[in-house]
């Protein structure tokens, strides 16, 4: 998709509001014509040369209630605006966060959160200025072509005299957004990684703190910095070099008018009415010139901004951008029921169990929801990290409806590959997954609550409420909070707690500890009901007795839903059904801890604790 295509679908999306935008904006600048010919009909009756019917009075009650009725058509048309605007930078934002929530963790986004915010930003705002800007153009040279038809019909002389140097002036704009672009791109890229350095700084303080390396980050900030200055220098200077371009040329014609005039007007073929018309709409055209140059300049960087834009979606196609969706503005279109975006199932499969759920409203894919569990397979299961080629290779397991299942193995076999890999968190390259014999074509679709919920090895929490954390979004139902709190061995901490679970927990979970940021993780998790519970490490910051009592109490509670762990120490090994053994991304050994005992030299090391790796 091109720009121009960009743009254009971008009116597509509210097209009747669109139109009554533009309507109200080419009101507004073809409203000054009659205030134009009233001043000089005023001027001429002052002067003597026309007589007005109803006297000087008449015609300033006139202009005051010509200026009062554009006030209102500009407040109309800022209401117009405002709607148009901000309902496409909230479409482009909501689309872009969908896509970026849909791929995979390994590839949600190409840059650095920094410059993703920036994206998020910078780039649709950018769009969003364009685009408004766009609906000025048709009544700006709708009131040029009438008032150059009126001034001509008065002195064609002049009229050309005065306005041949402000084409000029357009053409000497054209050019000089041409330049614009270009400073305006590397002011954005140098913007963007000014970010993404201090986002990548605050998120490693410790590190940089440890390593002694504050002169050396900080000097590379500096370095970054400077540069950004340097394009910023230069695309401001370019920009304010065309303002003031645009802002003067009203001096200039006005010059040129009064000069000329005081010639015509000793040969009394000139007016004074003439001349405050001809000062009066050059004013006005001007704007026009002004407005043109704007909007150049804003569909440059709009040029730029979609291009970066195009990047966070990946090689997807643009037009998603543009896809109309529930913004939260004006009624909700609800949805059919159907199969979920992008599941790709045939008849029969998990997937099309969706068509009984209640259709989407928001514009999001309505959630899969499968059979019950009555087995997970996962055959010839494979991911490798692009970058170093490690990762897991021709995983086969079997999850039954009520397992235990634990993965484990040395720092770096790949558990938690293999199970983000299992969740579609990671692209599988190579492999397999059937929900009770059916085929999932979209692991990252599929395993979300109802079918599956996930604790991640670092927990992730916002700065915001604890009952809030646990709940995400998920409606509170009576006793949900405290069963999972009481299921994550948490109902102790609670009490401790200032607020208790409206206690404001910091950015990251900081004003927790690491065990209990881990618990609150899992009675997230387990709040929602789901059919598969996967573990990664659960417990790696919990205290032994702690570790014990949330095992018992999850492997009691767990009812027919299956668990899939990742840990290596024996409180969830005890508990396991059955424990996969991996090395160097591959199966190494699988059975009960008993047989394992016996049979494997790797797992012995892991229960005894010999891992020195």
């Amino acid at each position: 998709m091109k720009t121009r295509q960009f743009f254009i679908s971008l009116i597509r999306y509210r097209p009747g509001l669109y139109a009554l935008n533009l309507i109200a904006w080419s009101l507004i600048h073809m409203a000054p014509l009659v205030p134009g010919l009233l001043t000089k009909a005023f001027f001429d009756d002052l002067e003597g040369s026309y007589d007005f019917p109803y006297g000087v009075g008449a015609i300033a009650a006139l202009l005051v209630a010509a200026a009062l009725g554009r006030i209102g058509l500009i407040y109309a048309g800022f209401l117009t605006d405002v709607n148009v605007r901000y309902r496409v930078s909230m479409l482009l934002r909501r689309n872009m966060l969908a896509h970026v929530l849909k791929e995979p963790g390994a590839r949600a986004i190409p840059v650095s959160p920094g410059e993703a915010i920036s994206n998020f930003r910078d780039d649709v705002d950018h769009s969003e200025e364009a685009f408004s800007w766009s609906v000025d153009m048709l009544g700006l040279v709708g009131f040029v072509i009438v008032a150059s038809w009126i001034l001509l019909s008065i002195d064609a002389q002049m009229t050309v005299l005065v306005f041949v140097p402000l084409i000029l002036v357009v053409t000497a704009a054209q050019i000089g957004t041409a330049r614009i672009q270009k400073y305006r791109a590397a002011s954005r890229e140098a913007t963007a990684k000014v970010t993404g350095a201090i986002s990548e700084m605050f998120g490693n303080v410790q590190a940089i703190q440890v390593a002694g390396a504050e002169k050396r980050v900080v000097g590379r900030f500096v370095e970054l910095s400077e540069r950004r200055r340097q394009t910023m220098v230069k695309d401001k200077l370019m920009t304010e070099a065309l303002s003031s371009v645009f802002a003067n040329s009203v001096n200039l014609g006005t010059g040129l008018i009064l000069l000329l005039a005081g010639y015509k007007m000793r040969a009394g073929g000139f007016t004074v009415g003439d001349l405050a018309l001809f000062v009066y709409y050059l004013t006005f055209v001007t704007q026009l010139i002004g407005n043109v140059g704007n909007f150049m300049t804003y569909y440059k960087q709009m040029a730029v901004s979609f291009s970066r834009i195009k990047s966070m979606l990946q090689g997807a196609p643009a037009q998603l951008l543009t896809r109309p969706a529930y913004i939260g503005l004006g009624r909700r279109k609800p949805r059919g029921g159907g199969q979920a975006e992008g599941a790709g199932a045939s008849a029969g499969s998990p997937q099309d169990a969706d068509r009984s759920a209640p259709p989407a409203d928001d514009g999001f894919a309505p959630p899969v929801v499968a059979p019950p569990l009555q087995a997970l397979e996962a055959r010839g299961l494979t991911y490798r990290f692009p970058e170093t080629g490690r990762g897991i290779e021709g995983i086969d397991l079997t999850l039954r409806a009520g397992s235990f299942t634990v993965v484990t193995g040395m720092i770096g076999s790949g558990k938690t590959t293999l199970v983000r890999t299992l969740l579609g968190l990671l692209p599988a390259e190579a492999g397999e997954i059937r929900w009770n014999g059916e085929l999932v074509e979209r692991p990252a679709d599929f395993f979300v609550p109802p079918q599956s919920a996930y604790t991640a090895q670092i927990p992730r929490l916002y700065s915001d409420r604890l009952r809030d954390n646990i709940l995400l979004g998920e409606p509170e139902r009576p006793g949900s909070v405290e069963g999972a709190l009481h299921a994550a061995v948490m109902e102790e901490d609670i009490g401790g707690l200032e607020h208790g679970l409206d206690t404001m927990v910091g950015p990251r979970g900081v004003k927790l500890s690491g065990g209990q940021a881990q618990r609150t993780a899992a009675a997230r998790m387990l709040v929602r009901d789901a059919q598969l519970y996967v573990f990664d490490d659960l417990s790696s910051a919990l205290d032994v007795e702690t570790e014990r009592r949330l095992w018992e109490r999850l492997f009691r509670q767990r009812g027919d839903a299956a668990c899939l762990v990742v840990s290596h120490r024996k409180a969830a090994l005890a508990h396991a059904d059955h424990i996969i053994v991996l090395h160097g991304g591959r199966i190494e050994a699988e059975g009960s801890a008993e047989e394992l005992l016996r049979t494997s030299e790797s797992f012995r090391q892991l229960w005894h604790g010999e891992e020195t790796g």
